[in-house]
């Protein structure tokens, strides 16, 4: 871990800055601070671009992207949607086959016991509909229905959401990869929140493509994040911050560690880094 990022020439030290939602860019009360959106402004008015990258669907994320201004390209659902916040459209969508999305909980559920599962559907209207025994542990008012287990599968998904009794969230990831990880991505992006997604599918890959239309690349980037889901978006990005709060699995493989997601750690970065002109 270093202590400085490095620029990469020129008068910007990154032209992209790629933040991750929830316990990263906002706080535990769900809010963008007024230090933080401060030091974002004055990094996009030196030249610099912020994408948002996160792990929810698109339909989760607007309602933040409408409550702090973002109009930009985001991308959403693991790196299943690249979406245009502003014009409210999907660029690009991916979608999990139901038939083995069945199959992988089927060989899970081998491995583990019963599970409680809920499925996000596909598109900007689809709804995330939860089955007997799922709880949601984050985002304090994201639209959830309830379901019987039957109906999980009857529209295009866009990812599963497991859940099990006695394993921690760790130990279920790392259980769902031993049964089915040649089958379906697994991914641990929240507390309470396993996911199953298209193989191969990571946030890297949908920032790879939103950098791709926005006309910059890996080494033009910075990325912030908390979750074992932000891995693969740190090995993509020149440059990896990790949170206070992120994840052990995390930190281990940050360039830097910074203040917690409530201590505005995105600022405190940004700030040594497009300081005030």
């Amino acid at each position: 871990m270093t202590s400085d990022a490095h620029p990469i020439g020129g008068d910007l030290p990154y032209r992209l800055v790629a933040t991750d939602l929830d316990g990263t860019l906002l706080t535990s009360a769900e809010t963008v601070s007024e230090r933080t959106r401060a030091a974002l402004a004055t990094a996009t008015g030196a030249g610099a671009l912020h994408i948002v990258v996160t792990g929810r669907s698109a339909v989760w994320a607007r309602p933040v992207f409408d409550a702090i201004g973002y109009t930009g390209i985001a991308v959403c659902g693991q790196g299943a949607q690249v979406y245009d916040a502003g014009a409210h459209k999907l660029l690009t969508s991916l979608t999990l086959d139901r038939r083995l999305a069945a199959l992988a909980i089927e060989k899970i559920e081998a491995e583990t016991g019963p599970l409680a599962i809920a499925s996000n559907q596909d598109g900007l209207d689809g709804q995330v509909l939860a089955g007997p025994g799922y709880e949601l542990l984050i985002g304090s008012e994201l639209p959830v229905v309830r379901v019987e287990r039957g109906e999980l599968f009857a529209s295009p998904l866009a990812k599963l959401y497991i859940q099990h009794p006695g394993l921690t969230d760790d130990a279920l990831a790392e259980a769902a990869r031993h049964a089915v990880g040649d089958l379906v991505g697994v991914v641990m992006a929240g507390a309470g929140v396993v996911e199953l997604l298209p193989l191969g599918l990571s946030k890297a890959t949908g920032l790879a493509v939103a950098a791709r239309r926005l006309g910059v690349r890996a080494a033009d980037t910075i990325a912030f994040g908390d979750m074992p889901n932000d891995v693969p978006m740190f090995g993509w990005a020149a440059y990896s911050v990790a949170m206070a709060n992120a994840h052990e699995e995390l930190l281990a493989v940050a360039d830097e560690i910074t203040a917690s997601n409530d201590e505005d750690g995105v600022a405190v970065v940004l700030e040594r880094l497009f300081p005030g002109r």
